[in-house]
């Protein structure tokens, strides 16, 4: 297959050798690949479904990595960016760069899109979720690709969340992180406070909800909410859930009222999975919409 783009046969002497290849190393290091990519402003997308919707996005590419057998699918994609090189090799010598089988097809290096200011988000949206200190890169993952089908319009992260781009979070997205706004509150201080933060969101005119099981809490589908004209709700960590200067900062607790059992069995039950929980929210914000 001839494509306008250059191409590196890694099968050629010295190949693997490359400049080129550098970006695909040791993929399975995850410290080792957050500090590489930032330093390089990139992030990498894994599986061609994934790498289709990055360049859809716009997203800009600096190379292609794949087998010869799955050109097919992205040669189109490919060649509308003949700038970005393509380096192909077997299943053998592509694992023994990246470190693990790419049997989901193809991987690009993409340039890093510079993400939007909060105030920009703020200005647009009218449904928010606010995650704060989520660093598990699987939930976040999960939490965009709910927001990106339910219709919510952003997320606000706050300084120590997980970064949406980072290959894990894509692929449990579903490329939903390059189609669904987001922007990084900024740092009050060392520790990662973000109160300044929650007062741009109220200022902005948002009723700021905490997800969270406290006193006083109202459900999710209470008129407190319902009535407001626009809403960002803040989801917290798995496990210690939304923090204690966070929930001071909201206007309001809110929950999701439990049944208190599952199935035949008397279970109980005071929460869920943060990823589950902001399937809920996601559902409930976008049905304002409607």
């Amino acid at each position: 297959m001839r494509l306008p783009n250059p191409v590196l046969r890694l099968s050629e002497p010295d190949a693997a050798e490359d400049p080129l290849v550098a970006d695909y190393r040791e993929l399975t290091d995850a410290a080792l690949r957050r500090r590489r990519d930032a330093e390089h402003g990139m992030y990498m997308a894994e599986s061609s479904r994934v790498v289709a919707r990055a360049l859809a996005a716009g997203h800009r590419p600096r190379s292609f990595f794949m087998t010869e057998r799955h050109l097919p699918e992205l040669a189109e994609a490919i060649s509308s960016h003949p700038d970005a090189p393509v380096i192909l090799g077997d299943d053998a010598v592509l694992e023994s760069i990246t470190g693990f089988h790419l049997h989901r097809g193809a991987l690009a290096a993409m340039h890093r899109p510079v993400p939007p200011e909060p105030e920009a988000l703020l200005d647009a949206a009218r449904t928010l979720l606010v995650l704060e200190g989520i660093t598990d890169h699987t939930n976040v993952g999960a939490i965009f690709r709910s927001a990106a089908a339910l219709g919510v319009d952003g997320m606000l992260l706050s300084p120590t969340c997980a970064d949406p781009l980072y290959r894990r979070s894509i692929r449990v997205s579903m490329g939903s992180v390059f189609t669904v706004p987001w922007a990084r509150l900024p740092r009050d201080s060392s520790d990662g406070a973000w109160a300044s933060g929650a007062r741009s969101i109220r200022e902005a005119g948002f009723l700021l909800g905490a997800l969270e099981v406290a006193d006083g809490a109202v459900a999710l589908d209470d008129p407190t909410i319902r009535r407001a004209e626009r809403v960002a709700l803040i989801l917290g960590a798995e496990g210690p859930g939304v923090t204690a200067g966070a929930l001071a900062s909201a206007d309001v607790a809110v929950e999701i009222p439990m049944a208190g059992r599952t199935g035949r069995h008397e279970v109980s039950l005071d929460s869920l999975n943060v990823a589950a929980a902001a399937a809920v929210a996601c559902w409930e914000l976008g049905r304002r919409h409607g």
